[in-house]
């Protein structure tokens, strides 16, 4: 069995190849270091690499398994790999630790009022008057109930937070106070001091939100999105910052990534922009390689995988 990493694994790379002696390891730094004789009789591809494409793919006649480094699929040829009967598994819980502390960081630097205290000491100036509110008793809603939320919940509930979440059906997640099916979005909206997008990028989630949904949050309110920037249409995040429909927001994801220079999000004072950079981290990739492995050892023994299994038609 012949399987290729899309990434240079250091020390890993050693480990996989003392764990697995019969199978052929192929490790390189992308697509691009793919050579054309190693596609014909490829059978897994593991790691991660954006440039992957269905052209890519259709050059590799024997693949049956990708295993996805990131949790986001949605940049895929998923049809293709639906279509051809390709198993697909992502690093869905991998970023989810990483994620946690940083959307925990963002709540505390807003409500303790960080910023504030930044300004005056690049101003030179002693304001100790200055007084935060409380994070303990407020309401955080969670646009999606998966690992990342779960994760954070943790230590939310440590905080004082009433945790409330949405998700397709309304099913109950352990330690949220109460959950919304996705038809009772404005309902849940509504009651929010903290709305916290976590979802991923499917049919359904793209554009969700639309300018009622910011009308119906609280003016008070603080929107955090680390899921997918898709979420909702650029002009409208953008204008309900500027009309303080909603009073600040934490932005890691965009609809239209990198940013250019000239975006009008640079230009307002509501809001801190982080470069999509919540779910990176220096073990990630050594902790989806131990993941790969375990999913690895059941497929060479059972043909079946046991985690992180996505349905390409859903894209999670």
């Amino acid at each position: 069995m012949k399987v290729v990493g899309l990434r240079r694994l250091g020390d890993m790379e050693d480990k996989l190849q003392q764990q697995f002696k019969d199978v052929d390891f192929i490790f390189t730094d992308g697509v691009s270091e793919v050579k054309k004789e190693d596609q014909d009789d490829l059978d897994i591809i593991f790691g991660y690499d954006g440039n992957i494409s269905q052209s890519f793919l259709e050059q590799c006649p024997q693949l049956k398994w990708i295993a996805w480094y990131s949790t986001g699929v949605n940049n895929l040829p998923l049809k293709y790999i639906d279509e051809n009967n390709i198993l697909l598994t992502n690093g869905r819980g991998i970023h989810a630790k990483q994620m946690a502390e940083f959307i925990i960081g963002f709540i505390l630097d807003d409500y303790k009022m960080m910023r504030t205290s930044y300004d005056n000491q690049n101003n030179r100036k002693y304001d100790s008057k200055i007084t935060a509110p409380m994070v303990k008793g407020e309401r955080i809603l969670f646009l999606g109930t998966g690992n990342i939320a779960q994760r954070t919940t943790t230590i939310a509930k440590a905080l004082g937070l009433h945790i409330t979440g949405v998700n397709t059906s309304g099913r109950s997640v352990k330690d949220f106070e109460k959950t919304y099916a996705i038809d009772d979005l404005n309902e849940a909206l509504e009651q929010a001091d903290i709305v916290v997008n976590t979802l991923p990028e499917t049919e359904k989630t793209v554009h969700l939100l639309n300018k009622a949904h910011f009308e119906r949050m609280k003016d008070t309110a603080l929107f955090i999105n680390v899921g997918r920037g898709t979420i909702v249409k650029e002009e409208i995040i953008i204008n309900a910052l500027k009309e303080r429909l909603i009073r600040y927001a934490y932005l890691d994801v965009f609809e239209n990534e990198p940013l250019k220079s000239n975006n009008p999000l640079y230009d307002l004072e509501n809001v801190t922009i982080t470069a999509h950079i919540t779910g990176n981290g220096a073990d990630h990739s050594k902790e989806a390689t131990l993941l790969f492995m375990d999913n690895l050892s059941h497929f060479l023994n059972y043909g079946k995988l046991i985690e992180n299994e996505v349905e390409p038609q859903n894209g999670y």
